[in-house]
C-alpha cells in the first residue's frame, strides 16, 4: 500500500494504458462497436449529424433547421461553442464518439488525481488509493453527450479550491476557462457552481471571510457559462414562443413512492450519470462509517461523513422532486416545472468517488488485516466497470452501422426518387432520428424542446391512439420530447428488429392530419395489416444484411 514516489508514477502509466484500453473497442471497431442507444444514437449522435449538415451550426437566435418537424428552432441544438459539435462536424460520427470519450476520460482521471493529491490524500504513502480511485471515476459509463458535465467537476473543485487557499496560479484559471467549452450548464455545472456559492456563503457566514477570490472565480466561470451557453439562455429566458417543455408537468410521485425511489437511486445511481457503485463501494463506504462509530473518529473523519450524508441527502433530493406535494408551488412558479432541479444528484459521482477514497484511507489506518484487501477492492471496482463496457452491455443491441442503416435508407432515397426537402416523412416501431441520420426530412423527432404549437398539430395524427392507452397519453401529453406516432399496439417501444413478428393490426392514425403538415411516407418497421383502413398504401419492403430493420415502406394516399 505505501509505495516510493517513481512507482507512483508507474502507477499513473498503467492506468492510462487501462484507460485506452476501455476505448479501444471504439478505435478498432467503429461502426460495428455496440454503444448506447437511449438518449444517445436515439437523438444526440443524429442531432449534431442533423447541425452540421443543416449549415445552421452559427444560425440566429430564431433560425430554424428545415429537415426536422417543418422548421425546428436551431437553439435546440445547442451552442457552437461547444467542442462536441466540432468534433461531429470535423470527424465522421464513430471517430468523434471515440475521441470525445477519450477526452472525457483522460481529464476525468487527471481531475480526480490531482484533487485527491492536492486536497485529500496529500501523503506520498496514499499513492495507490489516488490512482486507483481516479481510474475508476475516470472507467464509469457517463452519460456520452453530458462530455464533462460530471466528469469535470473534480478539475474544477480542485481549482476553486486552490484558489480559496489564495493560490493565484493560471493552471487554476485555464481550468476553469477551458471546462465550459466541452460540458453543459444544465446537465451538470449548474448545479455545481451552485454548490460552490452555498460554499461560500456558508463559509462568509462562519465567520471565515469574504474570500473575494474565490467568490470573483465562481462568478467568472458562471459567466463564461452564459457566454458559451447563449443559445439556452436566450431560448428560457427571453422566448416568448410557448415550448414542449411548457406542458412537462414532473410532480407526480406520491410519498411513499419518493422513499423507495431515494433509497433506490442510493444504492443504484441513475442513468445518466451511472457510478456503478453499489457492489463495491457501497459496502466500503458503510465499512469506514462503522469504524468511525466504533473508534470514535467523527472530528478526525468529518469529511468523510459530510460527503457520506450530502451524498444521501442529494438522492433523497432527487426522489422528492417528483413528489406531487410540489404541485402548488409549480402552478404558481412556472420554472419548476420547465427546469430540472432534480439534477443537483449530477454532483453524485465526484461526492461517491471522493467518498470512496476517504473511505479506503480510513480502512487501512484502523485496521492493519484489512491493507491488501483494500487493494484488492480497487481492483474488484475496476473490474467491475470494465464489465459496464459498452461492448459487453451492448452486445444485444444493433451496432452503429445496423442501427444507422445507411445503405438501407440510401435505397429507399433511390427508390422514392424525390429530393428529400419535396416530401416529409414519419417512423412507426422504429427511432425517428435514424431517419433523420439519413437526411431525410421528418415531422416526428426526439428534442429537449420544441415549439408547443407543432406538438399540437402532431397530436392530431395519433389522438384516437391516445385515447386508447392512458401510458402513452400521459407520456406525450405530459411531456412530449418524443414527438412520435405512438401506438395502442406498441406503447412505448420503438426498437422492433427485422426479425420481429410484431403487428399492427388496429391501427388508427389520422392521415389527413398527417399530410396536412406535408406527410407523404411512413417508414415502418412492422407491417400494419389495416393500412388500407388507414389510407396507407405499401410501396415496397426493403431489407439489408447490414440493417437492424426491415422497413416497409407506406405511402399516404
Amino acid at each position: 500500500m505505501f509505495l516510493q514516489k517513481r512507482d507512483e508514477k508507474k502507477l499513473i502509466i498503467f492506468a492510462l494504458i487501462l484507460i485506452a484500453l476501455y476505448l479501444s473497442p471504439l478505435f478498432v471497431l467503429g461502426e460495428n462497436a455496440h454503444i448506447r442507444v437511449h438518449d444517445n444514437l436515439d437523438s444526440n449522435l443524429a442531432w449534431y449529424k442533423v447541425l452540421s449538415n443543416s449549415g445552421e451550426i452559427f444560425g440566429s437566435l430564431d433560425s430554424t433547421i428545415p429537415q426536422v418537424i417543418n422548421g425546428v428552432p436551431r437553439n435546440t441544438y445547442g451552442t457552437e461553442l461547444s467542442g462536441i459539435v466540432w468534433l461531429y462536424h470535423l470527424f465522421p460520427t464513430m471517430i468523434a464518439y471515440a475521441l470525445s470519450q477519450a477526452i472525457t476520460r483522460f481529464v476525468a482521471f487527471l481531475g480526480m488525481y490531482v484533487l485527491l493529491k492536492k486536497h485529500f490524500l496529500q501523503e506520498n504513502k496514499w499513492a495507490l488509493i489516488r490512482v486507483g480511485v481516479s481510474l475508476t471515476f475516470a472507467l464509469t459509463p457517463f452519460w456520452p453527450s453530458g462530455m464533462l458535465s460530471t466528469l469535470g467537476m473534480p478539475l474544477a473543485l480542485w481549482a476553486f479550491l486552490n484558489i480559496r487557499q489564495g493560490e493565484k496560479h493560471w493552471k487554476n484559471y485555464l481550468a476553469l476557462t477551458l471546462l465550459p467549452l466541452y460540458s453543459s450548464l444544465v446537465l451538470g455545472f449548474f448545479f455545481f457552481l451552485t454548490a460552490m456559492g452555498f460554499f461560500w456563503l456558508w463559509e462568509v457566514i462562519r465567520g471565515k471571510g469574504w474570500n473575494l477570490s474565490f467568490f470573483v472565480s465562481i462568478i467568472y466561470m458562471t459567466f463564461l457559462y452564459l457566454i458559451v451557453e447563449y443559445r439556452l439562455v436566450g431560448s428560457f429566458l427571453f422566448s416568448s414562443e410557448p415550448n414542449s417543455r411548457d406542458e412537462y408537468f414532473h410532480a407526480r410521485l406520491s410519498f411513499w413512492h419518493s422513499v423507495r425511489l431515494s433509497f433506490k437511486n442510493f444504492a443504484l445511481g441513475h442513468t445518466h450519470v451511472m457510478t456503478v457503485h453499489g457492489l463495491i463501494i457501497l459496502p466500503v463506504l458503510f465499512l469506514a462509517l462503522y469504524l468511525i462509530i466504533r473508534k470514535g473518529l467523527w472530528k478526525k473523519e468529518k469529511r468523510f461523513t459530510f460527503l457520506l450524508g450530502l451524498n444521501f441527502v442529494l438522492s433523497v433530493w432527487y426522489a422528492f422532486w417528483f413528489y406531487k406535494g410540489w404541485l402548488p408551488l409549480t402552478k404558481k412558479f412556472h420554472f419548476m416545472d420547465t427546469f430540472n432541479f432534480a439534477r443537483f444528484h449530477f454532483l453524485r459521482p465526484l461526492v461517491i468517488y471522493v467518498g470512496f477514497a476517504l473511505a479506503l484511507k480510513i480502512i487501512v489506518e484502523n485496521t492493519k488485516k484489512w491493507r491488501p484487501v483494500a487493494t484488492f477492492l480497487i481492483v474488484a471496482q475496476i473490474l467491475v466497470l470494465f464489465a459496464f463496457n459498452d461492448e459487453f452491455i451492448h452486445r444485444k443491441k444493433p451496432s452503429v452501422k445496423e442501427f444507422y442503416a445507411v445503405e438501407l435508407f440510401q435505397d429507399i432515397e433511390d427508390y422514392i426518387k424525390l429530393p428529400k426537402e419535396n416530401y416529409r416523412v414519419a417512423s412507426i416501431g422504429i427511432h425517428p432520428a435514424i431517419a433523420q441520420y439519413n437526411g431525410f426530412y421528418t415531422l416526428d423527432t426526439y428534442n429537449n424542446f420544441y415549439p408547443l404549437n407543432y406538438k399540437y398539430q402532431f397530436r392530431k395524427i395519433i389522438e384516437r391512439e391516445l385515447e386508447k392507452n392512458k401510458t402513452i397519453r400521459t407520456y406525450f401529453d405530459e411531456w412530449g420530447g418524443r414527438c412520435y406516432i405512438f401506438t395502442d399496439e406498441l406503447g412505448k417501444h420503438y426498437m422492433f428488429k427485422k426479425n420481429s413478428k410484431k403487428q399492427l393490426k388496429n391501427l388508427e392514425l389520422n392521415i389527413q392530419a398527417f399530410k396536412e403538415i406535408g406527410g407523404r411516407y411512413i417508414f415502418s418497421a412492422i407491417p400494419i395489416l389495416n393500412a388500407e383502413d388507414n389510407k396507407l398504401f405499401l410501396e415496397k419492403t426493403f431489407t439489408s444484411e447490414e440493417a437492424a430493420w426491415k422497413i416497409y415502406l407506406y405511402r399516404a394516399i
